[in-house]
């Protein structure tokens, strides 16, 4: 997985990826996502550094099934509040 953040204002804004989707585009009828390298592009991590970031994050955003699950798992994100995009998934976090 890829994992990037950032020190905002608002706090620490985290994003994950699967590595193998960056740079791709999605559809789920009108609406599309892409993966676009700029936000999401960072260090390669493993599952425990993905959760220990999002453990500390205000804000994240996760895209690509391993990632979502792993958000999931960790109890971060509701499955019912994922989306699914021809084969991948993106998932918001915002801790309030």
């Amino acid at each position: 997985m890829l994992l990037n953040e950032r020190q905002t204002q608002k706090g620490l804004l985290v994003s994950v990826c699967d590595a193998d989707i960056l740079g791709e585009s999605f559809e789920n009828d009108d609406v599309s996502l892409t993966v676009d390298a700029d936000f999401y592009d960072g260090e390669e991590v493993d599952d425990e550094a993905a959760v220990e970031s999002l453990a500390r994050c205000s804000v994240a955003n996760i895209v690509g099934t391993r990632a979502v699950d792993i958000a999931i798992e960790h109890g971060f994100v509701d499955e019912e509040n994922v989306l699914d995009f021809e084969g991948t998934r993106h998932a918001q976090l915002l801790w309030l």
